[in-house]
């Protein structure tokens, strides 16, 4: 019970918030202060889906109305809304266990549900239906994606055929251009409107998408929740416009309300550049180089019996695929005739995506075998990574040496200098595996001497 209480106080707030920011256009400006008083009358809903429709519709108006006229004006606009068609099922919007008495009387949950049919269907529904061509779009192209994709290539091609609204809804589709377009691209991992979002870093995820240049994802990767969701919920407002419709307070839960987080996220949506936007985002800038992670000099073997599961060998193989993916990128941004300035956002876009999957490789990397080696699906994946971290090394060099003097020969002194620590650590590395495979090979000196 206590829950829903908590449930209700924050949709409360939120909503309000979102009502006000449509009602601030109205002339003069209107205010709600307590939602479920200030909407019995009538005359602030009729307002509302007045802005959001554009449509004039006929209201009840005066300091002397009663019950009977708030009525009459909450019947119009329950009747307006039951004349719209969803744009995802075509149909007429559904109002479900709402009437007209229940809003007169305030009625926590019905006038709740009332506006969450109303944003659901006039924000996230009809911003969200044109993204299917987004879908496709994204799919095709981003290297992130690749990463969720089938490794079978020997498929044939699908002919296209007309684009449809996605299945499952609204939400559905929020949370795939979520995914697709800023959080995958961020290694950030968003499954729903609830948790995902605790920490923050899915709404700089997807303001970076959106305006590159505005976040350091390096910079928001280590702090506290409470601070990146201030920080993010501000920035947003400040730079884009987007009303702070979510307190930190709310979202710094073990259960966020997803309703709230939705009505929230869909607003960025209006943002989103077209195809044809000479403005697009892309990925463009984030961390600064990162010294090479050199992995264990494990030889690769065959799996022994008892092989991995199913699902780890399809996990390895989608990362060995992104991986490639990401250094044919690299390749292709390494021959792109740009400027020193953009050649450089380029390396440190293309340079976070791969400082993202760092840690999620070094787990895939520990080995499954008892004497210590790695499988073939591990090995090739430990080789991907070296691939394009080589590559982007080298494109680092080849940047810094392009510099005007003297810091082409900072730079150059900084690379010979990384190099010479690396090399320290696979030095190191080598002397303890040889260690240990010595350490086994006595193990095996000693068993065999007692058996005879």
């Amino acid at each position: 019970l206590q829950r829903k209480y908590e449930q209700e106080a924050v949709q409360k707030r939120t909503f309000t918030k979102w009502i006000n920011s449509h009602l601030a256009k109205c002339v003069p400006p209107l205010v709600v202060t307590d939602l479920f008083e200030d909407i019995k009358d009538g005359v602030m809903l009729l307002a509302l889906l007045e802005v959001l429709s554009g449509q004039k519709l006929p209201c009840e108006r005066g300091k002397r109305l009663k019950r009977i006229h708030w009525v009459a004006n909450i019947g119009t606009a329950l009747k307006f809304l039951e004349g719209r068609k969803s744009a995802y099922r075509g149909s007429p919007i559904k109002l479900v266990n709402i009437n007209s008495t229940d809003i007169v009387d305030g009625r926590p949950a019905i006038v709740l549900g009332l506006m969450w049919t109303i944003i659901l269907y006039f924000q996230i529904e009809e911003l969200t239906s044109s993204l299917p061509a987004l879908e496709a779009q994204s799919s095709s192209t981003s290297s992130l994606d690749s990463s969720a994709s089938s490794t079978d290539t020997t498929s044939p091609p699908v002919k296209k055929k007309p684009l449809l609204p996605p299945q499952g809804g609204a939400r559905r589709a929020l949370l795939k251009w979520v995914q697709q377009t800023a959080t995958k691209r961020m290694g950030i991992d968003v499954r729903d409107f609830g948790p995902s979002w605790r920490t923050g870093l899915a709404f700089f995820a997807v303001i970076h998408y959106l305006r590159p240049h505005l976040v350091d994802m390096e910079q928001v990767w280590g702090r506290p929740s409470r601070e990146n969701l201030h920080e993010a919920f501000s920035l947003a407002e400040r730079e884009l416009g987007v009303p702070q419709l979510l307190d930190p307070e709310d979202v710094d839960v073990d259960k966020p309300d997803e309703k709230s987080i939705m009505t929230y996220v869909a607003q960025f949506l209006k943002h989103h550049p077209k195809e044809s936007d000479p403005g697009a985002p892309h990925e463009d800038e984030s961390f600064p180089f990162v010294p090479f992670f050199a992995f264990p000099n494990f030889d690769a073997r065959p799996l022994l019996p008892g092989p991995l599961q199913r699902e780890q060998r399809k996990s390895l193989r989608e990362l060995k695929t992104w991986l490639d993916q990401l250094d044919r990128d690299v390749s292709q941004a390494q021959e792109t005739e740009a400027n020193l300035a953009l050649q450089y956002q380029l390396f440190k876009s293309l340079r976070v995506q791969l400082e993202m999957k760092r840690k999620h490789v070094e787990s895939v990397l520990q080995s499954t075998q008892k004497d210590g080696m790695l499988t073939v699906d591990q090995a090739l994946v430990k080789q991907a990574w070296e691939k394009v971290s080589n590559r982007l090394l080298d494109w680092h060099l080849k940047l810094d040496r392009s510099l005007p003097a003297p810091l082409d020969q900072v730079g150059a002194w900084l690379h010979q200098a990384e190099g010479g620590l690396r090399q320290e650590v696979i030095m190191q590395q080598a002397h303890d595996e040889t260690a240990n495979i010595f350490h086994r090979a006595l193990e095996q000196h000693k068993v065999s001497r007692q058996m005879c």
